[in-house]
């Protein structure tokens, strides 16, 4: 039974899914629920639902997905083990007129998951790749953590090697943006404790895990607090992600508190002028010139009045 036959899906739900176009022959990245199966997009239905073929890491997991919502592609099992061999069975079926929807087990494919070659082949063969945009356990633990997001750098899974790992760890504590990473619930306590003795024990970091499910969690703190709190524990169950605070995080903060703002325009408006300093400052910290320069100006008059 598809979606817009259930006769328990809503109205509006069924009938926008009946005027979605079929759509047309190629390769569609479909991100599915990470946990929450209430999370997955209209149009990531409407296009397993067409799908002629239906890529995954592991078909048990994925026919338990499409068994709950009804769509009935063939599914194909196309694993880091076997990426090669099946891109060649994929360009044949979209070759034949065939939509082919590429999955992984939870989230959006590719990140930290298998389909890198496989869309490459078929990009390189001439056929269309689509994304259906959806579920991220990386974005979904970012936006909730309360670490800068104007940049960050998402590293996947750490090596297992303990000296590659200790590098590693050592080069995303000197990114000046959010550090994003994939952790096993069992080394989770070991990278804190890691982070803690080798690179940045007052660094904030945050743990995301079992996110979108029934007991997820997020802890935030320095890194010497989750290492003390994960070690004193059994080790956790569900995925998780381990974000870490940009490098000099904490003296930008400082260097942008209002009441040492103002100590530095003083100082310097009295031997640059008002102009220059807000330029200056503003170079320095990031902030707006003009509010700067309004700052400046407000200060400059307080002095001589």
């Amino acid at each position: 039974m598809t979606p817009e036959h259930d006769p328990n899906a809503p109205a509006a739900v069924a009938a926008l899914l009946r005027r979605e176009a079929r759509p047309a022959p190629g390769l569609y990245i479909v991100a599915t629920p990470i946990g929450n199966l209430a999370d997955i997009t209209l149009r990531a239905l409407a296009v397993l639902a067409a799908a002629d073929v239906i890529a995954c890491e592991d078909t048990r997991v994925t026919r338990k997905l499409a068994e709950h919502f009804g769509f009935a592609g063939r599914l194909l099992s196309a694993h880091e083990h076997n990426e090669a061999a099946r891109a060649p069975q994929i360009m044949a079926a979209i070759e034949d007129g065939k939509v082919v929807a590429l999955v992984s087990d939870a989230g959006t494919p590719l990140l930290s998951d298998p389909g890198y070659r496989l869309v490459g082949a078929v990009l390189e063969a001439g056929h269309e790749v689509h994304a259906v945009p959806g579920p991220s356990a990386l974005l979904t633990a970012l936006v909730a953590a309360g670490l800068p997001t104007d940049r960050f750098w998402f590293e996947g899974f750490l090596p297992t090697k303990a000296g590659q790992r200790r590098r590693r760890l050592e080069a995303l504590a000197r990114l000046e943006a959010t550090a994003v990473v994939y952790e096993s619930p069992r080394r989770i306590a070991a990278t804190l404790r890691e982070l803690a003795e080798h690179v940045d024990p007052d660094r904030r970091a945050v743990v995301s895990r079992e996110l979108t499910k029934r007991f997820e969690e997020t802890r935030r703190g320095t890194v010497a607090e989750l290492a003390a709190a994960y070690a004193g524990e059994p080790a956790p169950k569900g995925e998780i992600v381990l974000m870490l605070a940009p490098a000099g995080e904490e003296a930008a903060r400082e260097a942008a508190d209002p009441a040492t703002i103002d100590e530095r325009l003083e100082a310097m408006v009295g031997e640059l002028g008002v102009k220059e300093a807000a330029s200056r400052l503003a170079a320095e910290t990031g902030l707006k010139r003009r509010d700067l320069y309004q700052r400046a100006l407000k200060l400059e008059a307080e002095r001589q009045g």
